[in-house]
């Protein structure tokens, strides 16, 4: 009975073992396979997808191509930096050429430069504007954009325009801008017969066709009086002369160039050669920060040498030169200089 007993419980530990055994092979068994299952994924995952690698290569936006932006959409911009060390040093974008309003700021050591200029009153320039605006508009802001290509012609009095048949390639220009005395008369094959922008001051100043800008380069207090006498009551009818006492001009088209512009022009591109820049001077610096490519014409002596206006016959008349007050040869290389380097277009 006793080995009945030990017989049975042998038999019962055995199965006992076998069922441990069974089960624990079992749970290996399972585990494993999840395991490499796993092991196989994370395999397959880090692999790239041959098909996925190629629609993403695809598909992923290219970095955009960043071009600079143009100062204008000319072939070539007088603003644009970079195709000229000279100019670049010389050029300054913040000037501005014509004054806006009463409430414009002119630098005082620039103001002070300009009031010893020529002999002034003891007015406050701040007076004598606000009754100038009374009369003339206020310039509309001139904004350069990246459409925009003005091209514009500066025309001097030069001699040598006789015989030169400018005047069509003068024409075709967005601006044009003459100067002083300068008529079209009788010389439109060489000069043109358009003008867009004249330059003036009281001593030089004429009348003027509908629609065209007057340009008043103020050489002292005075002239700024002048300018809203002229168009107004008449009163000043002298400066250091006798001057027109009414002018024939669009109220609303006047530009009064900035006092401070002249001080930048002897400085910067004059390097204060003369007592201060020229009216030929001041307007091709003047038309360098209006327009987006500029053509110079009538500039210099003519063949001979000789310096005098076209539409006078007495060849040794002009007294540009003679004057002291400007440095005609050092004005003469800095334009040279400028065509050199490709900011305008001398037509000699």
């Amino acid at each position: 009975m006793l080995l009945k007993k030990k017989v049975c419980l042998a038999i019962l530990l055995f199965c006992i073992l076998v069922i441990v055994i069974v089960t624990h092979t079992m749970q290996k068994g399972s585990i494993l396979p999840v395991a490499v299952v796993a092991s196989v994924w994370l395999h397959e995952s880090s692999r790239p997808n041959q098909t996925q690698t190629l629609f993403s290569a695809a598909s992923k936006p290219s970095a955009p191509v960043l071009t600079p932006k143009r100062a204008c959409s000319c072939s070539s911009c007088v603003a644009e930096r970079g195709a000229s060390d000279w100019f670049d040093e010389r050029f300054d974008h913040e000037q501005q050429p014509y004054l806006k309003s009463v409430d414009d700021s002119i630098d005082p050591l620039s103001l002070k430069w300009w009031l010893a200029l020529q002999r002034s009153e003891k007015i406050r320039i701040e007076n004598v504007l606000e009754k100038m605006f009374q009369v003339i508009s206020t310039p509309s802001d001139d904004v350069a954009e990246p459409e925009r290509c003005r091209r514009c012609a500066v025309v001097g009095n030069s001699g040598n325009l006789r015989g030169s048949k400018y005047g069509a390639a003068i024409d075709t220009h967005d601006f044009i801008i003459r100067m002083n005395k300068a008529t079209t008369a009788n010389f439109e094959a060489d000069v043109g017969n358009r003008t867009t922008h004249h330059l003036m001051y009281p001593e030089s100043a004429v009348d003027l066709d509908p629609g065209v800008h007057l340009v008043l380069l103020p050489f002292k207090l005075r002239d700024l009086q002048w300018v809203a006498s002229a168009l107004s009551t008449g009163e000043v009818k002298m400066t250091y002369m006798r001057v027109k006492d009414f002018i024939k001009a669009d109220k609303n088209k006047v530009i009064v160039v900035n006092p401070a512009f002249f001080k930048y022009t002897h400085d910067h591109w004059n390097e204060q050669h003369g007592r201060y820049p020229s009216t030929g001077m001041l307007a091709i610096i003047f038309a360098l920060h209006m327009c987006d490519q500029v053509s110079v014409f009538g500039y210099g002596a003519d063949p001979l040498g000789n310096w005098h206006h076209y539409w006078e016959n007495n060849q040794h008349a002009g007294a540009f030169r003679k004057t002291g007050v400007h440095h005609a040869d050092f004005e003469m290389t800095v334009i040279s200089k400028l065509h050199k380097v490709g900011k305008i277009k001398f037509h000699r």
